[in-house]
């Protein structure tokens, strides 16, 4: 099972290594930042399953930070918990209000964070019946078929895994080391033009069809799943 990443963001050094720490221990896949800019770098390079937010940042506050990532449409998805001493019920509200998907106050147990985190991940999963479409093209994750229109489209397992993954996340890119990492997992080492072998082999399924052009190209990025023309 591939390990849930988390973003630490907090500008006490302290309190980020602690964090780190416990949700290491825990099984998660940790990165930290310090501030704002320094997340939305690490955000840039590889999307977390879900964002720690510190209210009290330099710069960008952690509220306003989180306003931005809800407001764009390639972050809005990923849960964020705001982490925080601010304790008091208007804080809390403004912080809900604000796009958090959680709020929880220092101190706190590790145990409690990390109960914390795997609630919000459990929200926000896919179904295991849901079907996805773009067009006429269609996954069903139940009964493990793909489709457009009336036709069914045979695909290899790693493919399959590929195409749900990108209907999951459209319009984001993906680099090779990142797909690699969700795909295959963390711990397996795969050289990363494996992708490349892949992502040629869902396109050719799908060219009969015309929608090969979904899976497109960004050059010196990586890869996105798009309905938009290039």
């Amino acid at each position: 099972m591939v390990a849930k990443k988390i973003l630490i963001i907090e500008d006490e050094a302290a309190i980020r290594e602690m964090l780190a720490f416990n949700l290491g221990r825990a099984g998660f896949e940790v990165l930290a930042a310090a501030d704002g800019q320094e997340a939305r770098r690490m955000i840039a390079d590889g999307y977390p399953d879900v964002i720690l937010m510190d209210w009290m940042l330099p710069g960008v506050s952690g509220l306003e930070l989180t306003h931005q990532l809800k407001r764009d449409a390639a972050t809005k998805d990923i849960p964020v918990i705001m982490v925080t001493a601010r304790a008091q019920e208007d804080d809390r509200v403004a912080g809900l209000d604000g796009g958090a998907d959680d709020y929880i106050t220092k101190p706190f147990s590790p145990r409690e964070l990390a109960a914390r985190i795997k609630a919000v991940l459990r929200r926000s999963a896919p179904a295991d019946d849901e079907v996805l479409s773009a067009g006429a093209l269609k996954l069903d994750k139940a009964c493990h078929r793909v489709s457009i229109g009336e036709d069914e489209i045979s695909l290899a397992p790693t493919e399959f895994r590929l195409l749900e993954f990108f209907m999951h996340h459209p319009d984001r890119v993906y680099s090779r080391a990142r797909l690699l990492d969700r795909i295959w997992g963390a711990n397996v080492y795969v050289e990363e033009r494996t992708v490349d072998v892949h992502i040629r082999r869902l396109r050719k399924a799908l060219t009969a069809y015309g929608y090969d052009g979904l899976i497109q190209t960004v050059r010196g990025s990586g890869y996105r799943f798009s309905t938009r023309e290039t």
